[in-house]
This record gives C-alpha cells, structure tokens and sequence, in this order.
C-alpha cells in the first residue's frame, strides 16, 4: 500500500454510488444540508467567478447552486439522476438563471473540452469516485491556466477511536458509497506529481474540522 492509497477500504465502482445516491436522493437534503453547509459556502466563496464559467461536480441536488455568486454561470454535473431531479427544481423554484446546465456525467469522463472553465469546485465528492487522482486529472484537464480546483472533503483520522470507526465503515465501503477513510495523501500525492498544480490553501471546517477545504492553482501560460 502506497502513501496516496485509500486504506482497507472495499472497492466501490459507479454502480455502488448510483444506487446508494439513488436511496439518498429523497432524504439528503434533510439528512445532510446542515452539517455539510459551512463546506458548501466555503466551496462556493472559493470558487465563485463573475463573468467566469465554474463546474460543480457531484452537485447532487444542487444545495450550494444558490450560495455561489450570482455572475457565476454554473454547470452541474451528477451521476445520479434522482439527485439531478431535485437539482433541476432547485434552479427553477430558485430562479438561479446563472446555471446554464446540470447534466449526468461521470466525474471521471468529462464530455468538455480542455480548458474550458475558470474553476472547477467538487465538495465532497472525492470519497465518492473509484478513483480519485483520476478524477483529479480530469478536472485538471478542464480548468483553464490560472483556474482553480476546490474540494472539499473529510480526511481520515490518523489514530484514535475515530479511526477505528472508519477502518470499519471502510469494510462496507461498497454498500455506502463512499470512503470513510481517506487520507490527505491522496490529494498531496496527486499535487507533487503535476508540475503545473499546486496547494495554495488548505484549512479545516466547521463543525469541528470534520471537513477540509483544499485549493489548488493551475499555473498559468
């Protein structure tokens, strides 16, 4: 097991996070929108670009669209289709005419060219992919040079009763969807190797540093 390597945790693949989102999708807002909302507002202060195009990936059902700001035009993108409904009548209850599309994309195949958007903001979704530092080159492909990447996720406790928690959660990690175990490696790692990215801030969030904000600079032609 290499540094960057998510430990112990059983393989997840798309179908897994399709269908565990698909059993979220009627509850998430409720379950999840309180604890996950100082992540969103600080996703969205960070990458927000007026007059700039801005990728939201893994918008699920579209909790942090409004909390952007309002001359972002914004492009959403999901692999679940229950979670893009509700998204859809977010942006219409809402009026947020900055969103230009929300469509059903693998995170890891985006259908956009290079260099296509001014940022491109992922809160927690990097426990959710199969593969995180491929997903972390996709979306590096699809940010324009002086663009950013924002994450935010939780990183896996190191010791502790916390961690064995995790270890154990990760065990099942095919069924939830999503690894509880996720070392800040995976991301340091997939920085170092990219002579073009780099770590420009990363800060724990509320509540209780359960979540971490991570920005990353494309450099610049």
């Amino acid at each position: 097991m290499t540094s960057s390597t998510v430990p112990h945790a059983s393989a997840i693949d798309n179908a897994d996070v399709e269908a565990a989102y698909a059993r979220w999708a009627p509850v998430y807002d409720l379950t999840f929108a309180l604890v996950m909302r100082p992540g969103r507002v600080a996703a969205a202060a960070a990458a927000s670009r007026p007059g700039g195009r801005v990728l939201d990936v893994g918008v699920g059902t579209g909790l942090e669209l409004p909390m952007f700001d309002p001359a972002t035009r914004l492009t959403g993108v999901d692999l679940s289709r229950p979670m893009l409904a509700r998204a859809r009548e977010r942006v219409k209850t809402q009026a947020l005419v900055n969103v230009e599309g929300l469509v059903v994309m693998d995170a890891m195949r985006l259908a956009f060219a290079d260099a296509t958007f001014d940022a491109v903001v992922a809160p927690y979704v990097l426990t959710v992919v199969p593969d995180p530092q491929a997903s972390l080159d996709e979306w590096a492909r699809v940010v324009k040079p002086g663009g950013e990447i924002v994450l935010v996720n939780h990183v896996g406790a190191e010791r502790g009763s916390l961690a064995g928690i995790e270890a154990w959660l990760g065990r099942r990690s095919a069924k939830l969807g999503w690894h509880p175990q996720f070392p800040f490696a995976v991301i340091a790692d997939w920085i170092a190797g990219q002579p073009n990215m780099t770590l420009i801030e990363r800060r724990p969030l509320a509540p209780f540093g359960l979540f971490t904000l991570t920005r990353i600079a494309k450099a610049a032609v």
